[in-house]
């Protein structure tokens, strides 16, 4: 694995585990927005992690769903659109960015979620290009990247599809000079077989998730590609070792200690997502895990302070 410079930014340090910012910071401000990832740099994170789709004119753009809902979004008469909304691949560019993301909708489960959530004045969709430009900075040399790639579901031919969209995002990695700071990261196995075979100096960070009831489920209008992971002959740790690949990011209720012993045998670090209650953050610590993906990056900052101060 040390072929690889950016895993340093991902791994534990004696302090304990790296602080990701989940889409920026989700729960202090708009997601995947300039604004929020700039926060992140400022409270001094160690990376951010966001996604990635794309829109009907093949432009790489920083949104979590393949829908563009009315949960965060407005249309330009700034009226909240649909829920759901959208689809982005059905979207140019230019109809993207004519919505405003400053702002939660609270009469939504999301809106209501997230109700501690500030307002921006006005807040368009990113494009990739934007956001790795912003990281480029100087000031921001040290920040590292979880890049989720979202193939569309609805691709008429998906292997077509992970090509270009591995594609799309890797030129523009190579075209900001981050590519020292980044994880290739999806929930689709397969579009990391692509990005290894077109950029093998890039690591790659499976993402995984075990359908079980929980309370932090994903937006309703989200479908995500992803394998059946119901189906394994073995353990999750050894898929991801056996698939080719440096970082286990599994959601955290899925984490046990033998699990990530076992991960750091195989040679893989391993980043829980996303974890916001401080109780689950102690447990992530205590564990062992190499970093911990929250909307609340500074809640897991301040339980890191507490044991130093301890």
């Amino acid at each position: 694995m040390s072929q690889f410079v950016q895993l340093d930014g991902f791994r534990a340090t004696s302090a304990g585990p790296r602080v990701s910012g989940h889409r920026g910071a989700r729960g202090v401000l708009p997601e995947n927005t300039m604004e929020s990832f700039a926060f992140c740099q400022t409270i001094g994170v160690a990376s951010i992690e966001f996604d990635v789709v794309m829109t009907k004119d093949r432009v790489p753009v920083v949104v979590h769903n393949h829908t563009l809902d009315g949960s965060l979004a407005r249309g330009g008469d700034g009226h909240w659109l649909p829920d759901p909304g959208p689809w982005v691949s059905e979207l140019t560019l230019a109809e993207v960015m004519a919505c405003d993301i400053g702002a939660a909708n609270r009469g939504t489960d999301y809106g209501r979620r997230f109700d501690d959530q500030a307002t921006l004045p006005t807040a368009k969709v990113p494009t990739l290009a934007e956001v790795l430009a912003f990281t480029a900075a100087p000031e921001q040399s040290g920040l590292h990247l979880f890049i989720e790639m979202k193939t569309d579901p609805n691709a008429a031919d998906m292997a077509q599809e992970r090509h270009d969209m591995a594609a799309a995002v890797i030129k523009e990695v190579r075209a900001a000079g981050v590519a020292h700071r980044v994880a290739m990261h999806s929930f689709d196995w397969a579009i990391l077989d692509e990005c290894r075979a077109q950029a093998p100096d890039l690591p790659t960070s499976y993402l995984s998730y075990l359908p079980k009831p929980m309370s932090d489920t994903p937006q309703t209008a989200d479908r995500t590609v992803m394998p059946d992971l119901t189906q394994l002959k073995v353990s999750l740790p050894q898929a991801v070792a056996d698939a080719g690949g440096q970082m286990w990011c599994p959601f955290f209720l899925d984490v046990t200690q033998d699990l990530v012993t076992e991960a750091h045998d195989l040679g893989l670090l391993v980043n829980a997502w996303t974890v916001n209650g401080v109780r689950e953050i102690n447990r992530m610590i205590d564990i062992g895990v190499d970093g911990i993906v929250s909307d609340f990056p500074g809640r897991v900052q301040h339980c890191l302070l507490r044991r130093s101060l301890d």
